[in-house]
């Protein structure tokens, strides 16, 4: 079993009694109908339909965690809290005061289906893959001890295909182009969220001209979100064996 403190990740929460409708109004995904033991990907999107950052929705107590890139979570809190006008909602970055942790491999243990969470406490579980679970909880609560650096962690994600928007590339890609909805993190029978019409007008009138694919470099190169490669840009990057493994989005 391997175990990695995960610092790249912010956390927020939203608490309050309109929650749930309020983001569902603001989000790619169906959270009036999210189950309270399943967590989701899911994307909130600008008027143009880009997306401003890739989250993890997670119910909680009194609410939802959102789990999204930790360089984005001060500024969307900020932005997100401009929605809530007459709304009892209250949105709160939590990044600085929640632990974050990975855990994978033969020995790793949590809840059994997809997408599941499991609580004890403050302390949440989330299944994310084959035998891959996020623990997340007050830090001091968690009591973890990293046996591996952050990067294993990013590396099985990028494996996984499950890209993370940063603010290298914040603003930049329609859901479809990181492969969203082919995730499960769209509903295209949902009503309007910000951005909409256009993430539906690509999915239904065959627009969406980049997809997200699997790459690897060869070691002695390196990359970065955002930057250019093979035609493509860079959505996540980690070491592996000989070179490295990425997420790009590339023309197809």
């Amino acid at each position: 079993m391997e175990c990695a403190r995960l610092t790249r990740y912010g956390l927020l929460s939203v608490t309050g009694d309109d929650a749930r409708a309020f983001l569902h109004a603001q989000l790619t995904k169906d959270i009036e109908n999210l189950p309270p033991e399943r967590a989701t990907l899911a994307g909130w999107c600008s008027a143009k339909g880009r997306l401003l950052a890739s989250l993890l929705v997670i119910p909680a107590a009194q609410g939802f965690l959102l789990q999204l890139s930790r360089d984005l979570a001060p500024g969307i809190a900020r932005k997100l809290s401009m929605f809530v006008l007459r709304a009892k909602v209250r949105i709160a970055d939590v990044s600085e005061t929640w632990a974050q942790f990975g855990v994978w491999g033969d020995g790793a243990t949590g809840p059994a289906e997809p997408n599941a969470i499991s609580q004890r406490g403050n302390i949440v579980t989330v299944r994310v893959g084959e035998a891959r679970y996020l623990v997340l909880g007050p830090a001091n609560e968690v009591a973890l001890a990293p046996t591996t650096g952050e990067e294993r962690w990013t590396l099985q994600e990028i494996r996984a295909g499950r890209p993370l928007i940063t603010a290298a590339t914040q603003d930049k890609f329609v859901p479809q182009m990181v492969n969203f909805d082919e995730l499960g993190a769209v509903d295209f029978r949902k009503g309007c969220y910000p951005g909409q019409e256009i993430v539906a007008r690509a999915q239904y009138r065959g627009q969406v001209k980049r997809r997200m694919v699997r790459a690897r470099a060869p070691a002695g190169v390196e990359l970065r979100p955002g930057q250019e490669f093979k035609g493509g840009t860079v959505i996540d990057v980690a070491p592996a064996e000989n070179g490295s493994e990425l997420l790009a989005v590339m023309p197809i």
